[in-house]
């Protein structure tokens, strides 16, 4: 791009800067303003002896008042190169200085302000052709960018200019040629206004689109270690959940395979915590072996629902022990006293990436014994010399069990067992060990994600407690995390903040969804609705269709920005169509419906460039395409014979059908106000009885759980 190269050519002008500093850089005693934030990212910075402010009117307002350029520095407090910018720079007197004298400072947590991030991250983006974390953006006084980047060195490395000169460069630049730097962010800024604001090509919603984006995942598919594309890999979860839709449409074997080679590497992989369940975050590699270290809460939730959804087609008890494995992880270590759970632990401890999580022999084989050391250590991968930083290895499966215990002349269960007991006693001495740092700000949108996960694996598993952990959790987003009826985001050391943001309502909505298809309790479905209308009436793009990611009454951005292609974490407009859809043939509104089915239009043009890169809104075209299946189960959710029912629905992958629980009496009368069809579906002959629909196009009822698996085959 022409603009950014001229962009960063102005900014990297090599002179030394003159002037003199409007106030006196705090000391590394002295906090500055973040101290009083509690965004825990923002708190680690708040002794660095950079004069930071939270992005707030305080910070802009100076900015305009003494013209000066905005330094403004994203990131999230789990990130491991943010950890190394700080040390290397904001904890530096020396730049500390430069920054004070120059520019206005600001701190912005990522998982704090995503709508914020997203802008910068585009700006970046186009200016350099990359983003990432720590996000790093020259503004000016009205917050419009001119220079970006990620990771800077404190002097020049890797071809990276450093602080330490281009600082100064930029501030001779301001002072020199800011007419030219102000032209820029202007050029940049209405560039990106015009090309968000451009009507998108729009179009029908087709099975080809479903079809191209199969090739496409085909044709990046690394068969020999699973996953898309070279290192590094991300487990993005949603792909592989979008695959498995394709099968259950097509019958697709390949696509399938694709999945479950997938998850096979994952499960094995060093990326997989073996000892304290759940997933890192990444894959530095290929092969799933040496991760980057840092367990986001958002993984474990979508990657528990894949491999639930996994099970419902596969019935391989594998992958129900890993989704096991992953809630246990959350529900011990992610979980507040009050039910909500928290964002992330650190990659690093005691100043070392992955030092609490990887071993070597002489830590191993004392714990277990010589003999049942030896083994465990031949079954995970250890060996002397490591294959990771000073000699160390990261635990990994080399081949699968029954291989493993045929080659050991052993029988498979009672091996499983003893590393298991393994696992179990270097879990207790890892324990000891320093623990990385755990963010524990609560977000209304990953609880969403993890409400939904936990919903689903209590239908899959037969599991109540975990119904029982994602109920306390919504109860908790309802009371902690809203104002007004209004979704707020953050919650952290007794204080909510920030209005909710479109993945907030849309993520929240759908883990209401899941908690009422799995539990029946009609209070989930009517706050799910109302949320969602609430979602549609802030964030809807009334012209063009589609969803922004800041709510209307809400201070507007430099760009008003909608997410089209899922990143780590799904779309929350992709969220947004699909619970639209649900809830629409769910409760029979036709116009909530309608909505989804607008958004999906308007994204048609941009799912025909690159259909892989939204494999969210593919399955809300998916759904949107049908045959759809809407399930009415009559009964008392206590009896015997209507869990029969529900445990014909709950154990099978069914992507586009909908489940109403109809309870006799009074109680119905909740669901019937919502979904006013299941009136006339009532319990026949005082037994629980399944309706199974299609289109709302009903066949003949039954009582007999056998009758009803046949019903529900794919339509």
């Amino acid at each position: 791009m022409a603009l950014a190269g001229a962009l960063i050519a102005v900014g990297l002008a090599g002179c030394t800067a003159h002037g003199t500093a409007s106030s006196m850089p705090p000391t590394m005693s002295t906090p500055n303003r973040l101290i009083h934030e509690k965004s825990p990212y923002l708190l680690q910075h708040a002794h660095n002896p950079v004069d930071w402010y939270p992005w707030g009117e305080e910070a802009l307002a100076r900015a305009v008042q003494e013209q000066k350029p905005i330094f403004l520095s994203i990131g999230y407090s789990t990130c491991h190169w943010c950890h190394v910018m700080e040390r290397e720079s904001f904890e530096s007197p020396e730049i500390a200085e430069l920054l004070n004298r120059w520019f206005v400072c600001i701190k912005v947590d990522r998982e704090e302000h995503p709508d914020l991030d997203q802008v910068y991250m585009t700006a970046v983006t186009a200016m350099t052709g990359q983003g990432g974390w720590p996000l790093t953006v020259v503004l000016t006084p009205e917050r419009k960018p001119f220079f970006g980047g990620t990771y800077f060195p404190p002097e020049r490395r890797w071809n990276r200019p450093g602080m330490k000169e281009l600082l100064p460069a930029i501030a001779e630049a301001w002072q020199q040629r800011r007419d030219e730097l102000l032209s820029s962010a202007e050029r940049l800024t209405a560039s990106l206004s015009e090309a968000l604001a451009a009507t998108p090509t729009s179009g029908a919603i087709a099975p080809a689109l479903l079809d191209a984006a199969f090739h496409q995942a085909a044709d990046a598919f690394d068969a020999s270690s699973g996953g898309f594309g070279e290192a590094p890999k991300f487990p993005r979860s949603h792909e592989l959940s979008f695959l498995l839709r394709y099968w259950r449409r097509t019958g697709t074997a390949q696509a399938l395979e694709m999945v479950t080679a997938t998850l096979d590497h994952l499960a094995r992989g060093g990326i997989r915590d073996h000892l304290g369940g759940g997933f890192h975050r990444y894959s530095t590699d290929a092969q799933w072996l040496v991760p980057h270290f840092e367990k986001m809460h958002y993984d474990q939730a979508l990657l528990a629902t894949t491999y639930l959804e996994a099970y419902r087609i596969t019935r391989r008890d594998e992958y129900a022990a890993v989704a096991r494995e992953i809630f246990e992880y959350v529900l011990r270590d992610l979980t507040d006293s009050r039910g909500g759970f928290y964002s992330a632990e650190d990659a690093d401890s005691e100043g070392e990436e992955g030092k609490c999580y990887v071993w070597t022999l002489e830590e191993i084989l004392p714990v277990l014994g010589p003999e049942d050391g030896e083994r465990f250590t031949r079954f995970y991968g250890v060996a002397a010399g490591g294959h990771f930083e000073h000699g160390a290895s990261i635990l990994h499966i080399e081949q699968p069990l029954d291989a493993f215990a045929k080659l050991e002349g052993l029988e498979a269960a009672p091996l499983a067992q003893r590393l298991a007991e393994g696992r179990a006693m270097l879990l207790a001495v890892r324990n000891r060990r320093v623990r990385p740092h755990r963010d524990d700000k609560i977000l209304t949108s990953w609880n969403g994600l993890m409400i939904a996960a936990l919903a689903y694996g209590a239908a899959t598993l037969e599991e109540p407690h975990y119904l029982q952990a994602a109920g306390r959790a919504a109860e908790f987003i309802l009371e902690a995390l809203q104002r007004d009826g209004r979704l707020l985001r953050r919650f952290r050391d007794g204080e909510a903040r920030f209005a909710g943001t479109l993945e907030d309502y849309a993520f929240f909505s759908h883990g209401l969804l899941e908690l009422y298809e799995a539990g029946g309790d009609a209070r989930w479905l009517a706050e799910a609705k109302r949320l969602a209308m609430q979602m549609v009436e802030q964030f809807r793009d009334e012209q063009d269709g589609g969803f922004f990611l800041r709510g209307r009454d809400e201070v507007r951005l430099i760009l008003q920005a909608k997410e089209v292609y899922d990143g780590a974490t799904p779309a929350g407009g992709s969220v947004a169509a699909c619970v639209l859809l649900r809830l629409g043939r769910l409760t029979a509104d036709a116009a909530m419906e309608g909505r989804a089915r607008q958004a999906l239009e308007r994204a048609a043009g941009h799912l025909a460039q690159a259909p892989f890169g939204s494999p969210v809104m593919l399955g809300a075209a998916d759904f949107a395409l049908g045959p759809t299946q809407e399930i009415v189960i009559a009964g008392d959710p206590q009896s015997a014979d209507t869990a029969a029912l529900l445990r014909q629905v709950h154990g099978r992958f069914l992507p586009r059908a909908v489940l109403a629980v109809h309870p006799p009496g009074p109680a119905g009368a909740s669901i019937e106000a919502l979904a006013p069809y299941v009136k006339a579906q009532g319990m026949l002959r005082g037994q629980a009885t399944a309706y199974v629909c299609e289109q709302f196009i009903c066949k003949l009822p039954t009582s007999d759980p056998d009758r009803l698996a046949q019903l529900l085959q794919e339509p």
